[in-house]
């Protein structure tokens, strides 16, 4: 997979996550497959239970299917999943 400024389009629900960072210290490491997506926050199912995770304060691992691994700020992501096919993204790197 080719990772370009475009990544922030995809479709998040149904991969693998795992929390890098969060200005939560409860949530840092905590690993699982998103289920659902609002404007601020993801619903991973990890060990069975959900638990929600605000965007805005952390930085996500993204595991896709290709086997490749994408470091991404949760800041970003911030707003409706469908409202994010027309954010305009700046090239970050």
């Amino acid at each position: 997979m080719k990772v370009t400024p475009d990544i922030v389009r995809f479709e998040f629900i149904g991969l693998h996550t795992k929390i890098h960072k969060s200005a939560n210290p409860h949530n840092v490491g905590i690993s699982g497959k998103v289920i659902d997506e609002t404007r601020n926050t993801f619903s991973l199912l990890c060990g069975g239970k959900r638990k929600t995770v605000p965007k805005e304060a952390s930085l996500f691992h993204f595991s896709f299917p290709d086997k490749t691994v994408v470091e991404i700020d949760g800041g970003i992501l911030v707003g409706r999943p469908e409202d994010r096919l027309k954010k305009n993204i700046r090239r970050l790197w």
